[in-house]
């Protein structure tokens, strides 16, 4: 090999060197290259559940591969966090994340076994339910209005029904009671069905309960409606205002679905289900069977799902805290 020919490999072997090289993992390259866990915290059958089982087939038929649901219930939900927050970080593991087990339940629960800004990978907010206010039909107020007017005239005497200590309906009433400045009395039961059965029958006397099993009766007129929790009307009930706009701006109340990830996993894979998940939940065709589960369709960036959970959950403690509530 002659002088000039070694010359101009040095040169080669030199300007090489000083190229950055960006190794990406096989997983990242080429995921999914097998079927998918997703682990869900509550028992089949359930609204959370069913707004899951919506989205799962399209989204393994995006991704390719089979979304394989493992519904594991205890806890609030804290059992499939805790699973998810421990497993490998190669997008093969993933969780339904719910409004309560990220941002709830760890100031409900003296020991939840996970962080929820530390231990996951925000991927994107799926969808949202909002709630309804619903009056017994005894209770003379038809506005918020009316009802805050109600309330202050005689402190203590109205009473709310929830499905349990620390549930969203609950809460709701914790924050209401906040910002409107009035008095009135939390009642549980164990279960949103109970607390229904009790407000039609007049054993309570108002409820923040969901829109699809509370708005039938509000059409038949075994309940009045009045307003709606979340920031904007919901296109299940356009009709109602929200709390927020009968004034008390801010007012926010939602349960919604996300999809998680474990921290650690790869921003590609992150990208890639992200991208993914919102192109299927804002499919024209997506719109009707997730509203049929009581959701309404969303789609966000990981970066805004993180700051939802952060301001939530310092919302919430606050709430829970002043008010000395603890899970049951």
């Amino acid at each position: 090999m002659n002088r000039t020919r070694l010359l101009a490999i040095a040169e080669f072997l030199a300007l090489a060197a000083t190229c950055p090289i960006t190794i990406i993992p096989a997983t990242a390259q080429s995921y999914p290259q097998k079927s998918i866990r997703l682990l869900v915290g509550f028992p089949p059958g359930g609204g959370n559940d069913a707004l899951m089982r919506v989205i799962a087939p399209r989204l393994s038929e995006a991704l390719g591969q089979q979304l394989v649901i493992d519904n594991r219930a205890g806890a609030g939900g804290n059992i499939a966090a805790g699973v998810t927050a421990k497993s490998v970080p190669d997008g093969y593991t993933l969780m339904m994340g719910f409004s309560t087990i990220l941002t709830t339940n760890p100031s409900l629960y003296r020991n939840v076994g996970f962080d929820s800004m530390r231990d996951f990978a925000p991927i994107t907010q799926l969808a949202t339910a909002q709630y309804v206010l619903v009056f017994h039909p005894s209770v003379a107020a038809k506005s918020v209005s009316e009802l805050v007017a109600l309330a202050k005239s005689r402190p203590g005497s109205l009473n709310y029904a929830s499905s349990g200590i620390g549930a969203p309906p609950h809460l709701a009433g914790e924050l209401f009671k906040r910002q409107a400045g009035v008095d009135m009395v939390h009642i549980a039961y164990k279960g949103g069905g109970p607390a229904s059965t009790a407000l039609l029958a007049g054993e309570a006397q108002l409820m923040f309960g969901s829109v699809p099993a509370s708005i039938p009766h509000v059409k038949t007129g075994r309940l009045r409606g009045i307003a709606v929790t979340g920031l904007t009307r919901s296109m299940l009930v356009p009709e109602l205002p929200t709390i927020a706009e009968s004034g008390y701006p801010g007012f926010n109340v939602t349960a919604w679905g996300s999809l998680m990830a474990p921290a650690g996993t790869p921003r590609n894979i992150i990208r890639r289900l992200n991208e993914e998940a919102v192109r299927v939940v804002r499919l024209p065709e997506m719109r009707q069977p997730i509203n049929n589960t009581g959701y309404e369709p969303t789609g966000t960036t990981p970066e805004q799902l993180a700051g939802f959970i952060r301001t939530e959950s310092a919302m919430w403690a606050k709430i829970i805290k002043d008010a000395n509530i603890r899970a049951e």
